[in-house]
């Protein structure tokens, strides 16, 4: 990892930044349910999983994390009420990350998707992929294994707290600090809208 920070980028263009990669936790594939029909809402599900519906996601803290333009473009949707803030460029629909919808609890989830647009790739930059998680979802006919996870959560959880006693997690781009409010109003998925993106993955 020799590279300081990692181009941030949206397919058109039009959102760009950096991410810092020296406290990146370990980069893992999801193959849940949610990620899947995240990536059916955003219309272009080929360039976001791979064959067996996984997303390659790059783990870190929100202040790794900073927009040189196009923060205006920034849309954020949530699957249920419940569910993670997840985050995407507006004008061409690329996915960037998914946080909690708690800004004190310091972590985004990068989606591979925004870290491509570069002649670093994702390996220089912040390992191999160590974990698998979710597997149980995942496609076709394969034999995928869960693994990495406990490692990760240690890191985790280690990182959370980190940013917690230091007033870390207030520095973040997808959130106002002082209101810890999201900087633009999510879109909550109604029930009806959420089968339907579900009638798509089978």
């Amino acid at each position: 990892m020799n590279h300081i920070e990692h181009p941030l980028r949206c397919k058109c263009g039009t959102v760009q930044g950096f991410v810092a990669t020296s406290n990146a936790l370990s980069r893992g594939v999801c193959y849940c349910e949610d990620c899947q029909l995240y990536a059916q809402f955003l219309g272009n599900p080929d360039d976001v999983l791979d064959a067996q519906g996984g997303t390659d996601v790059v783990p870190t803290k929100p202040s790794n994390v900073r927009f040189t333009q196009g923060i205006e473009s920034l849309a954020v949707m949530r699957l249920t009420d419940h569910g993670l803030m997840r985050w995407y460029a507006k004008c061409c629909n690329t996915p960037i990350g998914n946080t909690s919808p708690n800004y004190k609890q310091a972590f985004v989830g990068l989606v591979h998707s925004c870290l491509e647009n570069s002649s670093i790739s994702l390996d220089q930059s912040f390992g191999p992929v160590r974990m698998r998680v979710n597997t149980k979802h995942a496609r076709g006919d394969t034999h995928i294994k869960q693994q990495g996870m406990f490692g990760t959560i240690i890191k985790l959880i280690r990182m959370l707290v980190r940013e917690r006693l230091t007033g870390g997690y207030k520095v973040t781009p997808f959130f106002h600090a002082e209101s810890g409010l999201p900087i633009v109003v999510p879109r909550v998925l109604s029930t009806q809208e959420r089968q339907a993106l579900q009638t798509q993955l089978r």
